[in-house]
């Protein structure tokens, strides 16, 4: 993936873990200021560094999706390994989540203003041996019995990627308190409780309490949905989605119009199954997004 991804034939890893940045300094823009910082050995870590003939590769992973990160992670490093070597250094930000590694790119176009970090590419990768059609889906949509609705609230959590991705925190960790989601994994607190009550809605969360702190665990199923190839796990997904009726009918319409069912055909959809928990037009509105990116995020599965 790093051969294809940075075009470097060889690549061989030099340099990682913990070291002190040096003594360099940079400017920063803030609001309408522009500070001048000064940086005089700060601990910094590099999660690897792969040099090849032409370039350092300088990478920070996350084994977690997160919507932004903290541009020093990648700053602090680039601005050490620039002044010690000739060859280019080049920044990476890994994401690794539900069997996709997503790499990007990232330059500095004036290596002293901080602020000019710029995205140079963005490729994502996957390591299985089978993948799938339109038939699949067509199957598991054919094949699913539909379940009565739990008495939860209707989802409202647009990145299904994101759900997957709190399962597997879960399933590293056992039990994680509802804070820590907040506060170590690029949620806010109104995310964690809708990306918690959209997994518990799929059967693949519980919130329990643990030495007084309430927090989320996976499900028996949940454990057995993970333990899966990743294909299988991927269709297994689907499967709990298109088991809830509102879900089922929007991508039957989505396949008959072959076109994206609008917000509005989805709400009446739902209005036609009366869920419990939606409430007003606008709640069903923010609803319906998010029954439509569940239906978009199944159909990326087709290659």
């Amino acid at each position: 993936m790093l051969h294809d991804f940075t075009g470097e034939e060889n690549l061989l890893p030099t340099v990682s873990g913990r070291m002190g940045s040096s003594v360099f300094d940079f400017t920063i823009k803030s609001g309408q200021d522009v500070l001048k910082i000064n940086v005089d050995n700060s601990q910094i870590e590099i999660d690897g560094g792969y040099e090849g003939d032409e370039s350092l590769i300088l990478i920070e992973a996350k084994n977690y999706i997160a919507d932004d990160f903290l541009v020093r992670q990648l700053y602090y490093p680039y601005r050490l390994w620039s002044n010690k070597i000739t060859k280019r250094v080049r920044p990476v930000f890994l994401t690794y989540s539900n069997g996709i590694f997503h790499l990007r790119e990232y330059e500095f176009t004036t290596p002293g203003f901080y602020n000019s970090i710029s995205l140079v590419r963005y490729k994502k990768y996957a390591v299985q041996e089978e993948g799938i059609n339109i038939e699949d889906i067509r199957n598991v949509l054919a094949g699913v019995q539909v379940v009565k609705e739990p008495d939860l609230p209707f989802p409202q959590a647009d990145s299904f990627e994101r759900v997957i991705n709190l399962c597997e925190l879960l399933r590293q960790k056992g039990f994680i308190c509802k804070d820590d989601i907040t506060q170590n994994y690029d949620f806010d607190r109104r995310q964690t409780d809708y990306y918690s009550n959209a997994a518990r809605y799929l059967g693949l969360v519980d919130v329990v309490c643990e030495n007084g702190q309430k927090g989320c665990v996976l499900t028996e199923s949940g454990f057995r949905i993970f333990n899966l190839p990743i294909v299988r796990r991927q269709l297994e997904f689907a499967k709990l989605i298109l088991a809830h009726a509102v879900f089922r009918d929007t991508l039957n319409l989505y396949l008959d119009k072959g076109d994206v069912p609008t917000n509005g055909e989805v709400v009446g959809i739902m209005k036609k199954w009366n869920l419990k928990n939606v409430g007003s037009e606008q709640t069903y509105k923010r609803r319906a997004s998010t029954v439509i990116s569940w239906i978009n995020w199944i159909l990326g599965l087709i290659e």
